[in-house]
């Protein structure tokens, strides 16, 4: 049986979806409605602990998300495929190409988390490690991602879904993950095209984020800036969004 997934399309540009640490497989928003489904087949994984796999428990490590990703991959009998990753899965992303490089055809990265982690301050830390077991401390990040720019019911809708969809403990473990996680010498220098998206309201990983990280890894690097968003392109510049991913992975 296939690792759970939510699929969209049938086309022949075969694209796996990796969520960010608020997300799960049917939590990309509008993006998902304006994939082109007769020239791309996208397969929106769950991680581990979220959505279809809530139960399901695992290490909850990068290595565990590349290992199912490839496992799906085989499951759909697509020997080839390109990723798309949001945040936590910017970096998941490219731990399944350090691992399997030559099943990769193009990476992107939305709000992508580098593979060498993300460098917290001690109040940063605090914040997000306590964000597991306190929705308010998961809507004050979220605020704090989009620029403080958005309205009091998205937020609140975002901590829903988000505290519905996830495990507790694997909402928290995979911080660790994604936080204190450094791959980066696997994959400096890598051949694969590559396309970072940033939000210009992400204080975080935003426009100079990327160019410090993700630009500088890769040499064929390409790197598009969301003038309307901030950490949730798939929410806040859908159609934008959408363009950009087609136009690349096409």
């Amino acid at each position: 049986m296939a690792v759970g997934h939510v699929r969209v399309g049938t086309g022949p540009r075969r694209v796996i979806a990796l969520h960010g640490w608020f997300g799960a497989a049917d939590q990309w928003g509008p993006f998902a409605d304006l994939i082109d489904p007769a020239r791309f087949s996208y397969a929106f994984l769950d991680c581990r602990g979220y959505g279809s796999r809530r139960t399901e428990t695992g290490a909850y490590t990068m290595a565990e998300i590349s290992a199912d990703a490839l496992a799906l991959a085989d499951a759909l009998d697509w020997p080839r495929f390109s990723l798309v990753g949001h945040s936590m899965g910017g970096m998941a992303v490219q731990r399944v190409y350090a691992d399997a490089p030559d099943r990769v055809d193009r990476l992107v990265g939305i709000s992508p988390v580098s593979a060498s982690g993300f460098p917290f301050d001690e109040d940063g830390w605090a914040l997000f490690d306590g964000a597991a077991a306190d929705p308010a401390k998961r809507r004050q990040i979220i605020d704090l991602t989009t620029g403080g720019r958005l309205s009091d019911y998205w937020l609140d809708q975002m901590v829903e879904s988000s505290t519905r969809t996830s495990d507790p403990a694997a909402f928290g473990a995979y911080l660790t993950a994604w936080g204190r996680t450094d791959f980066a010498d696997e994959i400096k220098g890598a051949a694969v095209p590559a396309l970072a998206v940033a939000g210009e309201h992400d204080p975080a990983l935003g426009p100079a984020w990327i160019a410090d990280t993700w630009c500088q890894h890769y040499p064929q690097a390409a790197s598009a800036v969301l003038t309307d968003a901030g950490h949730y392109g798939m929410f806040e510049a859908p159609v934008r969004l959408a363009g950009l991913l087609e136009q690349f992975l096409d």
